[in-house]
């Protein structure tokens, strides 16, 4: 403990040696303070110099570039680090570069930069027990629609609301479903994904592109006019129908599975209370058409306020379901035959007993030996008849 005592007691110093050493390091007693060597600072110094190197190569390059093309330089840049020398240089420079006139382009830019900016996607499928016709015709919507989406069927038995989040798995905001019944009627539902609105459609007199075999052909996936008739101006349950199939039908801009032309036309118009829809090719610049197909007709049954339900914003009355059609015929079958038995009875009751009136007097010059005569001669000829048998 004595060594440890005497060890500590040399270590310590006196407080006027202490008082010379930090006037020795800060050199408040005439001699230069001792200055540490450090490395940050010329670390920074050679990311300046980088800097500037690589500056410099960037602007000889483009302003290489700007006397081939023969465009004005830019004016340079003020900056800080930059030295006064080499400012002084670059203004020499453009002063002796006479600034040519600068070029203008006739045709702006486009607005949208050549980007896809419209993302409408279309969900279309059918449910289940549909015909031959409507896959068919469904497989032709994908076909003629670069932006649809496919699905597999849906069963009958669940809810229709769940369309709405298939759309959402599927990224679609747009949909046309194709639902079948008695595997006979078909009707269709196209809607805007998830706030509505929503029509539905029977759809009548289908036929396909591979069943009309038409001359028209078009590009599969080129972009289409969507016309419509005057009679949707004139309604506003036709004006929405109009907003409608167009946000469903056309093809965005620049998508990328679509192509860059526009050679065929989609025409919607009103006949009957009913919209036909007709696809034609643009054969020549005068305006000459060629239909392609498919072709079917739509006859709207309910408008609804959301999508694939809600209120109700229009109704048709003119609308009979295919069911009382159907009835209505058979009823005239029965008809048919109900008059036919009527008929009957009819002419049962206006036949008589006697065909022409007799005169009670021609009996007056009847005797009894002309009846005699009369019976004698049938027995004679039956055995004639007999005899004519057996030859």
């Amino acid at each position: 403990m004595a060594a440890m005592g005497k060890k500590r007691g040399a270590v310590k110093q006196t407080g006027d040696q202490g008082v010379k050493k930090a006037k020795t390091e800060n050199g408040e007693d005439g001699s230069s303070p001792k200055v540490q060597p450090t490395t940050q600072g010329t670390g920074m110094e050679d990311k300046r110099k980088k800097r500037r190197n690589e500056r410099r190569k960037v602007q000889k390059k483009l302003k290489k570039q700007m006397q081939r093309e023969g465009t004005p330089l830019p004016k340079p840049a003020e900056t800080p680090e930059e030295n006064p020398e080499e400012s002084e240089d670059n203004d020499s420079e453009t002063e002796e570069q006479e600034a040519p006139a600068p070029v203008t382009r006739e045709d702006p830019p486009p607005l949208h930069g050549g980007k896809w900016t419209n993302k409408q996607r279309c969900l279309v499928f059918c449910s289940r027990g549909v015909s031959y016709r409507a896959r068919h015709l469904m497989n032709d919507l994908k076909m003629l629609m670069p932006h649809a989406k496919a699905e597999s069927k849906m069963h009958k038995k669940e809810n229709i609301q769940l369309i709405n989040e298939m759309c959402e798995m599927k990224n679609c905001n747009k949909c046309v479903y194709l639902e079948a019944r008695k595997k006979m009627d078909l009707y269709m539902w196209v809607s805007n994904v998830p706030h509505g609105p929503c029509v539905k459609f029977l759809v009548e007199n289908v036929h396909t592109m591979g069943e009309l075999k038409l001359t028209g052909n078009c590009l599969k996936g080129a972009r289409p006019i969507v016309t419509f008739d005057k009679s949707f101006d004139e309604h506003p349950h036709w004006s929405l129908v109009k907003e409608l199939f167009t946000q469903t039908f056309s093809t965005p801009y620049h998508h990328p599975r679509s192509q860059p032309f526009v050679d065929h036309v989609y025409t919607f118009s009103v006949v009957d209370d009913r919209i036909w829809f007709r696809n034609y090719q643009i054969v020549d610049e005068k305006g000459s058409l060629a239909e392609v197909g498919p072709r079917f007709v739509l006859n709207p049954i309910r408008m609804f306020g959301g999508s694939f339900g809600g209120p109700t914003l229009y109704q048709n009355p003119h609308y009979k379901s295919p069911n009382e059609i159907r009835r209505a015929m058979r009823r005239l079958k029965g008809d048919k035959y109900t008059n036919r038995v009527l008929a009957k009875k009819a002419l049962q009751e206006r036949k008589t007993d006697e065909t022409y009136p007799i005169d009670p007097t021609d009996e007056v010059f009847a005797t009894p030996r002309d009846e005699a005569d009369s019976e004698d001669e049938k027995p004679s000829q039956k055995k004639n008849k007999r005899r004519r048998k057996k030859n």
